[in-house]
């Protein structure tokens, strides 16, 4: 009661602020004339043994002496006898003082507390939900976008990727797929303008040479150099045609399907047999050196794949030159050698050799039996059978193929 004792308030006023700040309380003195303050106890019995008891200067504990009951404390009960006793004195007179605190007006107070809290924590919620749902859909809508764009054909997108999340990994995956497909899109239209131009070229000439014939009274030796162009030229376009149903059929089969053991070294005599007109007519000596080497393989495309790069050594193979075959077992497998004295292939140009319709130079390109896919062939076979090609080519000192199947 030191509070009271320094204030300089009388009695009733002080309790009556005092109870304001959620307190109930009952002064009393020793005739038994009582006062309450604040809101009214449920049960304002209280002994005229507990009243004497403070009076006499002994704290009263109700709190603590309350018979407990289920759910029911002595903190809880709003009664007269659940309350603390002290021992006051008011205009130098004795007054017992009970007091408790006012539970129900405390429970309001925090029930309106709760209440803001409630409210606060739902606008906090939806602000956070409003924030994670851009957070989160707004690079869905950015893919749905990119996935429009690439469907209209365009390729060139770009997407945040610095996310750490799922989102970020689509989001790079994405990206890596559309430069992909902007590669095979380029890929496709250069393909489709090489092929336009490979057969433009000869069609060109048919029609050009037809129309002399026509239009013309050439000499029967005239004429017949003109047939022998147009002749050419045919064979030109077939030999495209073939090239090209060839590409596709292996580029459809990624598996081969027709496997089977064959002894190699047969078909490489063979091919010195079907290439013979081609390597004497121009004086080149061929050399070579092959193992008794059984392979389990399609053999029919690997005698294609080796029929490619040995035409295209004795084309680019200078009169009175060398070439150079070897064929040997390689970590249960063959490795097969090609070599010659030919033109040579330069550093920058050794890498694009086996993409389709490439010439290493424009000279090249003009060439009447080269269309630019016979390395493409030959790249693809043995990577269909697993194993690898590799070119070694010096200017001017000439090429190495290294075939190496598994």
């Amino acid at each position: 009661m030191q509070l009271y004792n320094d204030t300089s308030l009388d009695a009733d006023t002080f309790f009556e602020q005092t109870a304001e700040l959620s307190y109930q309380f009952y002064v009393t003195d020793s005739e038994g004339n009582g006062t309450f303050y604040g809101a009214p106890f449920r049960d304002q019995t209280l002994s005229s043994k507990a009243i004497e008891k403070v009076l006499g200067g002994t704290t009263y504990h109700g709190m603590a002496n309350y018979p407990g009951q289920t759910f029911v404390t002595g903190f809880f009960s709003n009664e007269l006898t659940n309350s603390i006793g002290v021992p006051v004195e008011i205009n130098g007179e004795k007054h017992a003082l009970f007091m408790r605190p006012n539970i129900e007006q405390q429970f309001n107070e925090i029930h309106i507390l709760l209440a803001v809290l409630l409210v606060f924590t739902i606008l906090l919620s939806m602000v956070l939900v409003l924030f994670s749902t851009r957070y989160i859909v707004k690079p869905i809508k950015d893919l749905t976008g990119a996935t429009e764009k690439i469907a209209g054909g365009e390729y060139s997108i770009e997407l945040k990727q610095n996310r750490k999340d799922e989102i970020g990994i689509l989001a790079r995956s994405f990206t890596s797929m559309s430069r992909q497909l902007e590669q095979v899109e380029n890929m496709r239209q250069e393909f489709v303008s090489n092929v336009s131009h490979e057969i433009r070229t000869p069609l060109s000439s048919i029609k050009g040479y037809a129309k002399l014939l026509r239009s013309s009274s050439p000499s029967p030796e005239e004429r017949d150099n003109y047939l022998q162009v147009i002749e050419s030229e045919s064979i030109r376009l077939s030999k495209l045609s073939r090239q090209l149903l060839t590409l596709a059929a292996l580029d459809k089969d990624e598996n081969i399907t027709k496997s089977e053991p064959f002894t190699v070294a047969p078909i490489l005599q063979n091919l010195l047999q079907q290439t013979r007109w081609l390597w004497e007519s121009k004086g080149i000596a061929i050399n070579l050196v092959a193992s008794e080497v059984t392979y389990n393989g399609n053999e029919e495309l690997l005698y294609q794949a080796f029929e490619n790069l040995l035409t295209n050594s004795i084309k680019y193979t200078s009169a009175g030159g060398e070439i150079s075959m070897t064929l040997r077992e390689h970590q249960d497998g063959l490795r097969f050698t090609i070599q010659d004295n030919g033109n040579g292939i330069s550093l920058e140009h050794q890498e694009k050799v086996f993409d389709r319709f490439y010439k290493v130079d424009t000279s090249r390109s003009q060439e009447k039996d080269s269309s630019g896919l016979g390395l493409s062939i030959v790249k693809k076979i043995i990577t269909l059978h697993g194993g690898e090609i590799i070119v070694e080519s010096e200017l001017h000192k000439g090429s190495t193929f290294t075939v190496m199947l598994p």
